[in-house]
């Protein structure tokens, strides 16, 4: 039946849609159900049960109440006050039913008879109790659809207004009646149980508050300009989305799921699933393995993979040297799969696995993460290049419309769609390499979006370039320009969200490294305009990685190790860039003049490689605080000297090929072995110390840089062994005896720290083997280490201030200054 809110009424129908009447019912649930579950009296005792006939009482009472508040909103809803009643009503006849039968049980509880009757009685009241709340929920449903309908009728008005001024006041009343229809639908959103329902009527919400705006705009330059193509079709952009939001709405209201129009937004991405799948199919025990049917299906299983692969390794924003990589990993795949295969084979029929298929099945997955490794990689590269600058071809074809050159505007129109479509095929590469199922369905969302709104930006530029003086065609600009950014603003926050930082810095400062290359190119070949355009890339890369690592910071809470990242990031932002720009600017200028001038090529190479250095500390940064088996073998190479955490690829880092440092000690063959099976209080304190060096560190960097001036005569050492060499240069040049003192002094102390750290370093942790149990003690000499390198760097830091002080004072005497390079 339907009722009075032209809502379908089914009296058998007894879904629960909302949480407020799940709730309401639970207590009246758990009365019945502990009344129904008493217990009769035990064999000691015969009598009634008191228990019993306290929770008819409970019953009988919460059932008044639900009849008193059905009546209640009966009376207060004159659309619904019939059915109400009759299902008040029906909980009256149920719930007396439910008290006499309770009470009969609650006499005899031992009577499997009474118990029935009891528990049919429970589950007629609980019934019509159910219908009674829904039915009165159903109130709450028809008021929002009564606010939906004023909107439609809003929306109506709206779209055959024909004057300015009608067009104003029924701007105005939908404003007012949408905002109301929004409130409501944000109260049923926190109701429903379904998250796919909230979901939809967020996304609904959302839609109808952003387009409020552009729905002005939209109308205002129609109603003016009403013979512009492009101002109609903005305008019917717009309601669209608005009556779409709104039958959401009304489709959510009444249970039902909306399909979106542009299709399904949920699932993995395809080529990770892919992968998923082949990695959880490529194990299986020997007996499971049969050459007809798993030889093929795996096979297929790949070639599909391989496939996908080829699809990115072709695109046009794919760097050549990841084509090959993406091309050796495939055929890595390809052979490893087939000594899976072989060894499989050999296996048949046996139990167990052998040690020879264990190697196989480990080599398979290595290299199918190897080749992840290159996918997600070749997607960042188009992440990196896409996402970048990416307001600059909407602001051009704004500019050409404002000027009213329509050839422009067209021209630019064409770059705008094919920046459009770029970012939405890069968002779904994205998409296919990521397991993050929200993350994948909010970027392919908001990629959608992207595409939906890209013609109508260029809708709104025609009718801003036919109408160039337009005071409304320009509002109705401004208007799509914000929401495009926007738009804009929430992919890329979106696709940052599925893009993992670690691939994201690696590959942003490679990419850097290419345009400072580039730089340094066309300034040398005295290409100015290449200079200036690749210089803006790079400072647009820059500003990306400071941004998506500030985010990536937000997530943490803080610590030294956020303070270490964000100083890198303020390094970067406040000092280097800066001067990177000034150099940029001055190098611009003197190519374009006429003649051209001259150029300090050191001094620019100098500014170029601070950014790529600026880059890459942050990076460093930001890697860290992860573990050995985290970190990106092909890309992680921090220089050695960098901390206290040395990264490489050598053989003594993975322990191959290695020096037994401990060769009366079975179990230990190095120095990090030893200090793995320290005590874990001596680890402890061994781990603050290193924290209190790494601030130390920081600190010393910061002191150091700021006495490296490279307007001076600088000569840059490449090792820090030259160090004293140099200071005794400034040294003897100085006339004044104490500045002599001190510099001397300062090199002493050097001497002496760096005596100290040779000694300690060369002291082995101690290691016993007590019952077959290695005892491992080293405390002593891993702090004492860190102590020497604190006053080392302590050392350096003066010798630094002094050296540059007697350098700046007595420049004639060809003094020179010390660099950070010397210190590392």
């Amino acid at each position: 039946m339907t009722d009075h809110f032209g809502l379908k009424w089914d009296p058998k129908n007894l879904e629960i849609r909302t949480m407020s009447v799940e709730k309401t019912l639970e207590p009246l649930v758990l009365q019945v159900t502990t009344l129904v579950n008493t217990k009769g009296p035990s064999k000691k005792k015969k009598g009634k049960s008191k228990r019993a006939n306290a929770l008819v009482s409970t019953v009988e009472k919460a059932t008044e109440n639900f009849i008193e508040k059905g009546e209640q909103i009966a009376y207060e809803n004159p659309d619904i006050t019939d059915e109400m009643l009759a299902a008040v009503d029906e909980v009256k006849k149920t719930g007396t039913a439910m008290s006499v039968a309770a009470r009969e049980f609650s006499e005899d509880p031992c009577s499997s008879l009474k118990r029935g009757n009891m528990v049919r009685a429970a589950r007629n009241l609980l019934s019509a109790v159910t219908r009674l709340l829904i039915l009165a929920d159903m109130v709450d449903v028809h008021l929002l659809l009564k606010s939906l309908h004023v909107v439609e009728n809003d929306l109506e008005k709206l779209k055959n207004a024909s004057s300015h001024g009608e067009l104003l006041d029924n701007i105005k009343t939908f404003g007012q009646n949408a905002n109301e229809l929004m409130n409501q639908a944000a109260k049923r959103q926190q109701e429903l149980k379904d998250p796919q329902l909230r979901d939809d009527l967020a996304a609904a919400r959302a839609v109808l508050k952003k387009h409020s705006t552009m729905l002005l705009t939209a109308s205002k330059v129609y109603v003016r300009h009403p013979e512009l193509a492009a101002a109609k079709a903005n305008r019917d952009y717009v309601l669209k989305q608005v009556c779409e939001a709104v039958n959401t709405i009304n489709d959510v209201a009444q249970g039902r799921t909306p399909q979106p129009a542009s299709g399904p937004y949920d699932g993995p991405g395809e080529l990770a699933a892919a992968l998923d799948d082949f990695d959880d199919h490529m194990v299986m025990e020997p007996l499971a393995y049969n050459e007809v049917h798993t030889r093929p299906s795996l096979e297929e299983r790949l070639e599909s993979i391989i496939s996908g692969a080829a699809l990115m390794a072709d695109s046009s924003c794919t760097r050549d040297e990841r084509r090959e990589r993406i091309v050796a990993e495939c055929n890595a795949v390809r052979q490893a799969l087939q000594d899976l295969l072989s060894e499989y084979m050999t296996n048949m029929g046996n139990k167990d696995k052998s040690e020879s298929l264990g190697r196989a099945i480990d080599n398979m997955g290595r290299k199918t993460r190897d080749l992840r490794r290159q996918l997600r990689k070749a997607v960042v590269d188009h992440v990196s290049d896409s996402f970048l600058e990416t307001n600059i071809p909407l602001l051009v074809l704004i500019k050409a419309a404002q000027n009213g050159n329509e050839k422009e505007v067209e021209e630019y129109a064409v770059v705008f769609t094919e920046h459009s479509n770029k970012l939405v095929e890069v968002a779904n590469l994205v998409c296919s390499m990521s397991n993050n199922e929200d993350g994948v369905k909010m970027v392919r969302y908001a990629a959608a979006q992207i595409d939906n709104l890209c013609p109508e930006v260029i809708n709104a530029a025609r009718i801003l370039v036919a109408r160039p003086r337009s005071k409304v065609a320009q509002e109705n600009m401004d208007a799509f320009k914000q929401s495009w950014e926007n738009q804009v603003r929430i992919l890329t926050e979106a696709v940052d969200d599925i893009t993992t930082i670690d691939d994201f810095l690696a590959v942003s400062e490679n990419h850097i490294l290419e345009d400072v290359n580039k730089c340094v190119l066309a300034l040398q070949e005295g290409d100015a305009d290449t200079l200036d355009r690749t210089a803006s890339g790079i400072r647009g890369r820059s500003n990306r990685v400071c941004n998506v690592v500030t985010a990536e910071m937000d997530n943490y809470e803080p610590c030294i190790y956020t303070k270490r990242v964000l100083e890198a990031v303020k390094v970067l932002n406040d000092q280097v860039m800066p001067k990177f720009t000034q150099r940029v600017q001055v190098a611009v200028q003197a190519l374009g003049s006429s003649p051209p001038k001259e150029v300090d090529e050191n001094d620019f190479i100098d500014a170029s490689r601070l950014v790529y250095d600026g880059v890459r500390e942050i990076r460093r940064a930001v890697l860290m605080n992860r573990a050995d088996e985290d970190l990106d073998p092909e890309d992680v190479e921090l220089d050695e000297n960098y901390t206290l955490e040395t990264r490489s690829k050598s053989s003594a880092h993975t322990g191959e090929h290695g020096v037994d440092e401990y060769p009366d000690i079975s179990g230990i063959t190095t120095a990090r072995e030893a200090m793995g099976k320290m005590p874990e209080e001596d680890k402890q304190k061994i781990l603050q110390q290193v924290e209190f060096f790494r601030s130390e560190k920081l600190k010393f960097d910061r002191e150091v840089a700021k006495w490296d001036d490279t307007g001076n005569d600088i000569i840059i050492s490449e090792a820090g062994t030259k160090l004293d060499k140099l200071t005794r240069q400034i040294a003897e040049q100085c006339p004044e005896s104490s500045t002599k003192k001190d510099l001397l002094a300062y090199l002493q102390r050097i001497a002496l720290y760096c005596h100290q750290m040779n000694i300690t370093s060369k002291v082995k942790a101690d290691v016993q083997n007590i019952s077959g149990e290695l005892i491992v003690s080293g405390l002593d000499s891993a702090t004492s280490l860190i102590q020497a390198a604190k006053n080392l760097m302590n050392a350096v830091v003066l010798t630094v201030k002094a050296s540059y002080v007697a350098s700046t004072k007595y420049p004639r005497q060809g003094t020179v200054a010390v660099s950070k390079t010397v210190l590392n």
